[in-house]
């Protein structure tokens, strides 16, 4: 099994930047996708950005692209999120995600469509 755990949360004003890490451990996929969702208290998860990691293809939320950028560290077993610009409709609880098939975007409702979560890490963005 892989655990995986994020780093990088806090609180930013709108506009600015930060990048959140995800170290994987234990049984890590050498196929297979992760990705980065996102949930704000009373609303369904939903997908952020996903990659492939044999082909390294990346895909993104519609309304993100452009200013999120996903990337994956093979050699470190780490996945980042870069967020620029960020929104105060950008603060939620951002999760790191694995799956040995397909990391959908859009909403999630329910853990089981992915093999493995991350704890999560708080992002705030103030106005």
């Amino acid at each position: 099994q892989v655990q995986l755990m994020e780093f990088g949360g806090g609180s930013v004003q709108a506009g600015g930047s930060l990048r959140l890490s995800c170290a994987a451990s234990g049984n890590t996929y050498r196929s297979g996708c992760m990705g980065w969702y996102r949930q704000i208290p009373g609303k369904e998860r939903e997908g952020v950005a996903t990659i492939y990691i044999g082909s390294g293809h990346t895909f993104y939320h519609n309304s993100l692209m452009g200013r999120f950028t996903i990337s994956l560290d093979n050699a470190k077993n780490t996945l980042y999120l870069q967020m620029n610009s960020l929104k105060p409709e950008d603060s939620a609880n951002y999760y790191c995600a694995a799956d040995t098939n397909f990391c959908p975007l859009g909403r999630i409702r329910g853990l089981e469509a992915l093999n493995a979560w991350g704890q999560g890490t708080l992002v705030t963005v103030s106005s």
